[in-house]
C-alpha cells in the first residue's frame, strides 16, 4: 500500500465518482474548482494530501477541452500538494479517436494527452475501451485498460437472445464483437463499413454473416453524432433482420444522435456511465449500466498494491 487513498473529481461525472467512492468504500475527497470570467481555472484541495494515492475522476462528453484543463490543473496542484501518487482516471479518454496520421499535417491528438497527463505530473492513467486498444501505448506511464464487455454480456444473458446475431459495425471491431458473441453463444456479423471523409457519415457496402429474420445486437465501442449507427440499422434492416438494439461503451451522443436514435427502428439503447448524460437528455429506448463497481476494486487493489488482472478476466 502507498499511502491512505483519496478519490476526488473533477467537474464532468460527479455522479460516477461518488459511486466509485462508494464501491471503494472511502468519501469523496473535498475540492474545490473556479472558473473566473477570463475563463481561467482554479483549483483548491480543502485538505491534505501529503503522502496520499491520489485518483483524479474526470470523463466529459460536453466541455471536453476546458475538461482536459481542469484534469492538468487537478493532477499539477496534487503534485505540488505532494500526494505520493497520482492516478487519473479518465473512462473515457479524449482525443482517443485521433490515434494515427492517416492524412497529411495532422495532429496524433491521443498522443499528445498522454504526453500532457505525465507532463503535469500523473503517475497512472486508467481509463476504459480504448477506440483503438493499441493506443494505451501512448502511455510512458502504467496505463490500466479496462473492458466493460462482462457487463453488456452479463446484461444481454438475462433477456431472450436465442434467435439473434452479434453484429460488428466494421471490421475493426469485429474481433471484440467476436469475443461477445462467444461469451452470448451466438453468431457473429460483421459489416463492411468505409469512411471516404470526416462527415461521420460512412457507407455500409456488405454485410457478411447471416442475419435475415435474427435480431441484431450490435456492439459498439461508442456512439458519437449517431450517423454510424443510424447507417448500420438501415443496412440491417435491408439485409431483413426484424428487430435492432444498439449497445455501446462510451454514449457521448453528440449532435443530433439522440433524435436519430428515437426516431430510428433501434428499439434499445444500452450505454455506460462512463460520461455522464443528465436527466434532461435521456429518453425511453436508452437504459444506463453503471461502470462503478469494476472502477471502485480497480481503484482499491491499485491502492493495496494488488493485481488487477483478476478484474480484465472478470469484466
Amino acid at each position: 500500500m502507498i499511502g491512505p487513498l483519496k478519490i476526488f473529481s473533477g467537474s464532468s461525472n460527479r455522479p460516477l465518482a461518488e459511486a466509485i467512492c462508494q464501491h471503494a468504500g472511502v468519501k469523496l475527497g473535498k475540492c474545490e474548482i473556479m472558473k473566473f470570467s477570463n475563463e481561467n481555472i482554479k483549483v483548491s484541495y480543502n485538505e491534505s494530501l501529503r503522502g496520499k494515492d491520489v485518483f483524479i475522476v474526470q470523463s466529459a462528453r460536453t466541455g471536453v477541452n476546458e475538461s482536459i484543463m481542469e484534469l492538468l490543473i487537478m493532477i499539477d496542484a496534487a503534485k505540488h500538494a505532494s500526494a505520493a501518487r497520482i492516478t487519473a482516471v479518465t473512462p473515457y479518454l479524449p482525443y482517443v479517436r485521433s490515434d494515427k496520421k492517416d492524412e497529411p499535417r495532422i495532429s496524433i491528438t491521443a498522443r499528445l494527452i498522454a504526453d500532457l497527463f505525465e507532463i503535469s505530473g500523473a503517475n497512472r492513467v486508467m481509463t476504459m475501451n480504448l477506440h483503438s486498444p493499441q493506443a494505451q501505448g501512448f502511455f510512458r506511464i502504467p496505463c490500466d485498460h479496462l473492458l466493460a464487455g462482462k457487463l453488456l454480456c452479463d446484461y444481454w444473458k438475462k433477456e431472450s437472445i436465442e434467435n439473434c446475431v452479434v453484429v460488428a459495425p466494421d471490421a475493426g471491431s469485429a474481433k471484440l464483437a467476436g469475443r461477445y458473441a462467444i461469451r452470448l453463444s451466438l453468431p457473429l456479423a460483421i459489416l463492411d463499413k468505409r469512411r471516404n471523409d470526416d462527415t461521420e457519415s460512412p457507407v455500409i457496402q456488405n454485410v457478411i454473416g447471416d442475419v435475415k429474420g435474427k435480431g441484431a445486437l450490435i456492439f459498439d465501442d461508442e456512439i458519437a453524432s449517431g450517423g454510424s449507427i443510424i447507417e448500420v440499422v438501415e443496412a440491417l434492416k435491408r439485409y431483413g433482420v426484424e428487430e435492432i438494439t444498439a449497445c455501446c461503451v462510451h454514449g457521448i451522443l453528440s449532435g443530433k444522435a439522440i433524435q436519430r436514435i428515437q426516431e430510428s427502428p433501434i428499439k434499445r439503447l444500452i450505454i455506460t456511465d462512463t460520461v455522464h448524460l443528465p436527466p434532461e437528455e435521456r429518453f425511453e429506448k436508452l437504459e444506463i449500466l453503471s461502470i462503478a463497481e469494476l472502477f471502485g476494486d480497480a481503484v482499491k487493489c491499485t491502492n493495496k498494491g494488488h493485481s488487477i488482472s483478476g478484474l480484465y478476466f472478470r469484466y
